[in-house]
């Protein structure tokens, strides 16, 4: 049996993926060993519900942001029998499974490959993308391959690490954001490979994937370019005062 366990991070106060997650979850619990999810505690009580009567294990946690959720459901996944994990954004899941099924089970099948890997996008998932990400996110790209030593898309919102790796990761994962952070541990201070694919299931789809808060396009190219200044700090310092 393949024994990799998915871990996902929810934050869905409307419920606007119950539909989505209810087509999907079929296909889910037949390509991963355990399926995780931290859901935070502002999360609407319907799709709680629906996780819970599923095969997903659930812990409802703090709305603390991003980092700390996908740290939580690191640790969490620890707690079960898998050997290897798939990291995935929940949205960005729905989308994958939605769209392109067959890329996500063939991806999820070659996981036990690799030590750590980073899940980027083609040029046709990234030109899916509103402006306003695709234009900051190069530059936050940029920074990071000069740092990776290769060329990769690093704010995609999906990675998968052998369960050592996920041990340096609990152990080392401390910054306000973990896309840059994490593969960094695993590069500077595990000392083991990270490797890279980019895929087309990591699109955009704006009735999935778009940010409902309702913003200015001002606010919203600004709130990007704080975005791609943190992961690129992140980038550059992470790991440098462990390495020998």
């Amino acid at each position: 049996m393949n024994k990799v366990a998915l871990l996902a991070i929810t934050h869905d106060p409307s419920g606007k993926n119950i539909r989505l997650f209810k087509e999907s979850y079929e296909h889910l619990k037949h390509i991963y060993s355990e399926l995780f999810i931290t859901v935070s505690d502002q999360t609407s009580n319907e799709l709680i519900q629906q996780l819970n009567n599923s095969c997903f294990q659930v812990k409802i946690i703090p709305k603390l942001g991003a980092a700390h959720a996908r740290r939580e459901v690191v640790s969490f996944g620890l707690t079960g029998e898998s050997t290897y994990f798939h990291y995935c954004d929940f949205d960005r899941l729905l989308t994958w499974s939605l769209y392109n099924l067959p890329e996500l089970k063939d991806t999820v099948n070659g996981i036990q490959k690799n030590g750590y890997f980073i899940y980027g996008r083609t040029e046709y998932a990234l030109n899916t993308h509103p402006t306003e990400w695709i234009e900051t996110e190069k530059i936050t790209n940029k920074i990071f391959s000069l740092e990776i030593g290769m060329e990769a898309d690093v704010t995609a919102g999906s990675c998968s690490f052998s369960r050592a790796c996920a041990t340096y990761i609990q152990k080392y994962s401390k910054a306000k954001m973990t896309d840059a952070e994490w593969p960094l541990i695993i590069s500077r201070i595990a000392k083991l490979p990270v490797n890279y694919k980019a895929v087309d299931g990591l699109q955009y789809v704006e009735e999935i994937n778009a940010i409902t808060k309702k913003t200015s396009e001002s606010e919203r190219w600004l709130g990007r370019l704080k975005l791609s200044l943190f992961i690129s700090e992140t980038a550059i310092t992470t790991g440098k005062d462990e390495e020998m």
